[in-house]
């Protein structure tokens, strides 16, 4: 637990911002664990513990996955130089869960990674990108897909319906669109949503290292609207099955959202940028399963700011134990991408031996107020 997190009443501050959600801490003591290899047996553990727990409980309302743009990304991140391959980069499709579900009877709305496209594009590692790029690839590589209250509209859902806005962590975001300004000259794309913002990158984000500058909006969190920020450290309960857990090693505050939904237990990440990284054993991308073997692991991690490959790895394992096998073929798991690899010219031999693409379960249920307006 970092020196911020320590100095940090969280049971205060969501007594304050957000009594609604409860806050779990069987698993503090295990991260809390100063060797690297007890940490990871006393998370695993913990992890076991939690699965248990949740795999009969309540049910998610509803979810939909919202694409948000696809982009090209550095195969040496994503595959920490396991796969075999001379292409430089793959294409990662990039998308946003709305998740509808029940906290004290009261339906909720959750966005999780609703990025802001422009400001994505700003960001260090993509701008440089899109500057070597011309414009007809670009194009090619990286077409639009409908704006994202657009896609909310089609399911009967407006910006003001959004409740929470969470991201799995903070790298290419740019937060002014989406909570507004102080000083009132960018206006909050979701006017009554709360940000949930593990407290440490939150802090982190004022002082980048190196390492970090290329995928982090360095101005992206500038003169934003506090007021809409419950800042977090731990895991989470936001409702009837939704739960925020810490999954540090990607970046120090990096999270991962569960699901427990009548098709299992869902994770979302992008600690993992496709099923293989999950069961590299199983893999038919080349080098993935030898590397595996080589070096003894049963992950592959995607490590592009190298902050904590070790709690990285373990924070995967984590998730693994968690989340439910896939029906139809059990060596995968399911653990959603956040950013995940798809089949692209761009990048010859590295297909994902399965896709998710998406999450899709339940009846989206149109909120109260718009419906007795339109009524």
């Amino acid at each position: 637990m970092s020196a911020q997190e320590k100095a940090f009443d969280r049971a205060s501050v969501l007594r304050q911002r957000a009594p609604e959600l409860r806050l779990l801490e069987e698993a503090d003591d295990a991260w809390r664990e100063a060797a690297p290899g007890r940490r990871y047996d006393a998370v695993r553990a913990a992890a076991n513990a939690f699965r248990a727990r949740i795999s009969g409980g309540p049910r998610v309302a509803a979810v939909r996955t919202l694409p948000i743009v696809r982009a090209p990304y550095g195969t040496k991140f994503a595959f920490r130089g396991a796969a075999w391959s001379p292409a430089p980069f793959v294409l990662v499709n990039h998308r946003c869960l709305l998740v509808q579900f029940f906290s004290g009877g009261t339906l909720k709305n959750l966005l999780f990674n609703p990025t802001d496209v422009e400001g994505a594009r700003r960001t260090p590692y993509f701008a440089q990108i899109d500057r070597a790029t011309p414009k007809l690839v670009a194009e090619v590589l990286s077409p639009p897909f409908p704006g994202l209250l657009a896609q909310l509209a089609d399911h009967g859902v407006s910006a003001e319906d959004i409740d929470y806005v969470a991201f799995d962590h903070f790298h290419v975001q740019d937060l002014r669109p989406i909570l507004g300004t102080r000083d009132g000259r960018i206006s909050p794309r979701f006017p009554r949503a709360k940000l949930l913002a593990p407290l440490v990158e939150w802090e982190h984000w004022d002082r980048l290292h190196p390492l970090q500058r290329a995928f982090y909006n360095a101005d992206g969190r500038t003169n934003v609207d506090e007021s809409k920020i419950v800042f977090t450290a731990g895991d989470l309960e936001l409702g009837d099955g939704v739960y925020l857990l810490r999954t540090p090693g990607h970046t120090t505050g990096n999270q991962t959202l569960f699901l427990a939904t009548d098709r299992g237990v869902w994770g979302c990440s992008e600690n993992g940028v496709c099923a293989d990284a999950y069961s590299p054993l199983d893999s038919t991308i080349p080098g993935l399963k030898q590397y595996a073997r080589h070096n003894d692991v049963d992950l592959i991690l995607n490590l592009n700011t190298p902050e904590s490959g070790a709690d990285q790895y373990t924070s995967m394992t984590l998730e693994r134990i968690i989340v439910d096998r896939v029906a139809n073929a059990p060596a995968f798991v399911q653990m959603l991408p956040s950013s995940e690899m798809t089949i692209s010219a761009i990048a010859p031999g590295l297909a994902p031996t399965l896709q998710h693409e998406r999450i899709s379960v339940g009846n989206i249920v149109r909120p109260r107020a718009r419906a007795a307006a339109a009524e």
